[in-house]
């Protein structure tokens, strides 16, 4: 899988079928999520607030829930297409 297609804002469908391999299963997983409405055109709100975000911008989002620490904690990797702690000194 190539992390570097679809990267960019308003590609939420594309890229996670890039990464799937599948349209139709990538349609699937966003509705699952409540991304996508049952029709598998229109996006919902939090769907919409999803694709208008970069992957560097979902990414560090994800993380930063999971861990409870705020974004700006976080750096971007490109190829892992993951956010990751950053080195922070005192």
């Amino acid at each position: 899988m190539d992390n570097s297609k679809f990267t960019g804002r308003n590609q939420l469908i594309e890229r996670l079928s890039s990464q799937v391999g599948d349209r139709n299963l990538a349609i699937g997983i966003l509705k699952k999520r409540g991304y996508i409405e049952e029709d598998g055109l229109t996006l919902t709100t939090i769907g919409w607030s999803r694709s208008v975000m970069s992957a560097e911008e979902r990414a560090i989002d994800r993380r930063s829930k999971k861990s409870g620490l705020p974004p700006d904690h976080f750096s971007y990797n490109e190829k892992t297409n993951k956010a990751v702690l950053k080195n922070r000194k005192k």
